[in-house]
């Protein structure tokens, strides 16, 4: 699986996401006026990207990415907002103790989901 994450600024996103994930992304133009970063994929993962482009425009709305928040959401959720970021919908638990999740909004405007096990 691939995923894109619209994004305006793609400076700002990429500080964003290192923060938020602790890993660097690999920045690549990909046409005069498109550009990309990419997520480093996790065997046997989804893999992404954030992608710059005048066609695409950062939303709440549509299909929603879910990063891998192990060990510790609660890690994961202290980073969002000296980031840039914000917490939509706090750690939530799953009913049946499937886990959790929590909602943040990316420095673009996204909503970006998180989840880990309970």
């Amino acid at each position: 699986m691939w995923f894109d994450i619209p994004v305006t600024d793609m400076t700002r996103a990429i500080a964003f996401y290192e923060a938020l994930t602790e890993e660097k992304l690999i920045r690549l133009p990909v046409g005069p006026d498109k550009e990309t970063a990419i997520f480093a994929a996790a065997d046997g993962g989804a893999a992404g990207c954030l992608f710059a482009a005048p066609e695409d425009e950062p939303s709440h709305v549509g299909s929603r990415v879910y990063f891998d928040a192990s060990p510790s959401i609660d890690e994961w959720l202290a980073r969002v907002e000296p980031a840039g970021g914000g917490i939509l919908v706090p750690k939530t638990e799953i009913m049946g103790g499937r886990g959790v999740y929590a909602y943040i909004e990316d420095s673009e405007g996204n909503r970006i989901g998180l989840n880990a096990p309970a």
